[in-house]
């Protein structure tokens, strides 16, 4: 209900800083970088329907609610987008219908410094210099691997400056967007409490792998930390308990500690 979505603690958390947390903010001994509501903007310029489609679902599955995309099929509507909105990264063909690619390129490079990736069949050494000299920053040709392009296109927002934290965190059906704060199980977002969601954040990001109650506690509720093992216990027994069938994911290893699969 509305009522209980505005007495949980994490959009208390998130109302009490408005829309960005600052970078000097410090919760739990970890240190939040400051992030807006922004999504990460890219252009793809590319004439092949059928490599558009294959792109544009791939990225739009993997980077779901962190990134938008906008087509141009040729190079003159490339040049109009370019020159019109602003972007954080661009997919660009070299051979396409009215201006090529390095038009493209250099429209937007007279404009932005936002990461540039020529996707194209041309693979000779000429053409590779042509597109660095254009002012590309990646070349990769035809055929290429999806995830391997996808996680190119990450690692340049993340060293561009672009919206700060691009990840998602999930373990089965739990999904973890840490720019927003927010946890969702089955698609439906839950509010846990600041001390069950950092607990989530820290295992899920070190799935698979067993964290000692002492490490968590390190982790969670920091170095010098006034808590002892039961405390961990505890938490992780509502964690489990918010989590429905999901919570059964959050292994209990003994003599160990905990961890999530």
């Amino acid at each position: 209900s509305l009522s209980m979505r505005n007495n949980n603690p994490i959009n208390k958390f998130r109302e009490t800083f408005g829309k960005y947390i600052q970078s000097s903010y410090r919760l739990n001994n970890i240190y939040l970088k400051e992030v807006g509501n922004s999504m990460a903007k890219l252009l793809f310029v590319e004439d092949s329907a059928e490599i558009r489609e294959i792109v544009t679902d791939y990225f739009t599955e993997k980077g779901k609610d962190i990134m938008e995309i906008d087509i141009a099929c040729d190079g003159n509507k490339g040049i109009e987008l370019a020159e019109s909105n602003t972007y954080d990264l661009a997919l660009i063909d070299i051979m396409l219908p009215g201006a090529s690619g390095f038009a493209v390129c250099k429209a937007l490079r007279a404009k932005s410094d936002c990461p540039i990736i020529f996707l194209t069949a041309l693979g000779t050494e000429d053409n590779i210099l042509k597109g660095y000299e254009a002012g590309c920053d990646e070349y990769v040709t035809k055929p290429f691997s999806l995830k391997v392009l996808y996680a190119k296109c990450l690692a340049h927002l993340k060293r561009s400056g672009g919206p700060d934290d691009l990840r998602v965190l999930s373990a089965g059906e739990i999904k973890m967007y840490p720019s927003k704060m927010q946890v969702f199980m089955n698609g439906e977002e839950i509010f846990p409490a600041p001390k069950e969601y950092f607990l989530l954040k820290v295992l899920i990001e070190n799935k698979g792998y067993v964290l000692s109650r002492q490490k968590l506690l390190d982790m969670v509720w920091g170095v010098g930390h006034d808590g002892n093992d039961r405390a961990v216990d505890t938490h992780i027994k509502k964690l489990r308990k918010m989590l429905g069938s999901e919570g059964s994911r959050i292994k209990t290893v003994i003599g160990g500690g905990y961890k999530i699969t």
